[in-house]
């Protein structure tokens, strides 16, 4: 990206950011709704610690601007982007923790097990990922309930068993968790555990946009590529940056003797196939015309990203 392009993108980008925040704090405040009976404080401030003051909104991002290219109102695209995040910060939470990752660190301070308890944790992650379908399903979202129960379906299908808890199964039994440690699928593991929830945050505009299925394969295989992308781009961040610019613990993936994208094709390797992805998501993209090119500047700050 050219400076002018990367400042531009750079903006669009906090904008969402910030926006969503603002809606994530609004969805996750004290206020009871109808047909709930209460929210107990420690639950809920447990889940805003985990799900405000932090992070680039990336999948929240994906979502606006894959429906901005079928004029879906900002508003709609919005609210489907936070419920994508809720998933995304409920997913954090769980993966910290000492069953999981045991991490002690998360966007610069202690994660959510540590500032609590494990129990607050489990019960803040189930709460989030909830909500995410509370909020998914809501009238706002779109006029046509057929509309919102496409787009609730194919967000179940990318955060559970087929998707990114899935794929959470694979990584572990990858690290010998439940006996011998056999081969692993690196791709198909960062298919489901990473990337499904990013090419969600391409399709969800589509969907919201009731894109063409030419359109909608489009989004599809550049939400594959872009998922790839960020998960190699991750690879090399654990292996060459460090925990101040992280915000979480460098190193993590070799001390638990983890097989990544890097140790199976090397950092030059990987970086080339990284220009690869890219290269096959701005040919997805070359339908939309000039209307991808917010989208093409997100996988190169995807590629390019320092933390």
């Amino acid at each position: 990206m050219t400076g002018t392009a990367l400042t531009d993108f750079a903006k669009q980008l906090d904008k969402t950011a910030e926006d969503t925040e603002a809606l994530l704090s609004q969805l996750l405040s004290d206020a009871v709704l109808p047909d709930e009976i209460a929210r107990p404080k420690r639950v809920v401030d447990a889940m805003r610690y985990s799900s405000l003051g932090g992070g680039k909104r990336l999948r929240p991002f994906l979502v606006v601007e894959s429906a901005a290219v079928f004029s879906v109102p900002r508003e709609a695209a919005l609210l489907a982007g936070a419920a994508l995040e809720c998933i995304h910060c409920y997913s954090l939470i769980h993966d910290d923790l000492p069953a999981m990752d045991n991490s002690d660190l998360r966007r610069g301070r202690p994660t959510l097990h540590k500032a609590y308890d494990d129990a607050t944790a489990i019960l803040a992650g189930d709460a989030l990922l909830t909500i995410a379908f509370d909020i998914i399903t809501r009238d706002e979202i779109h006029r046509e309930p057929a509309v919102r129960l496409a787009l609730t379906r194919a967000l179940a299908r990318a955060s559970g068993v087929g998707g990114m808890v899935g794929g959470q199964m694979l990584d572990l039994a990858g690290e010998g968790r439940f006996g011998d440690r056999g081969p692993v699928d690196v791709a198909r593991v960062q298919q489901m555990k990473t990337g499904a929830l990013l090419r969600f945050g391409c399709i969800a505009g589509a969907i919201l946009g009731q894109a063409s299925e030419a359109e909608y394969k489009a989004l599809d295989d550049f939400g594959r590529a872009l998922g790839e992308a960020f998960q190699i781009a991750d690879d090399l961040l654990d292996v060459e940056s460090d925990a101040a610019t992280l915000g979480k613990p460098a190193g993590a993936d070799a001390e638990l003797g983890k097989t990544t994208f890097v140790t199976q094709l090397g950092i030059e390797g990987a970086k080339q196939r990284v220009r690869d992805l890219l290269a096959r998501g701005d040919a997805a993209l070359s339908i939309f015309g000039a209307k991808g090119e917010v989208l093409r500047a997100a996988a190169r700050f995807v590629a390019e990203r320092k933390n």
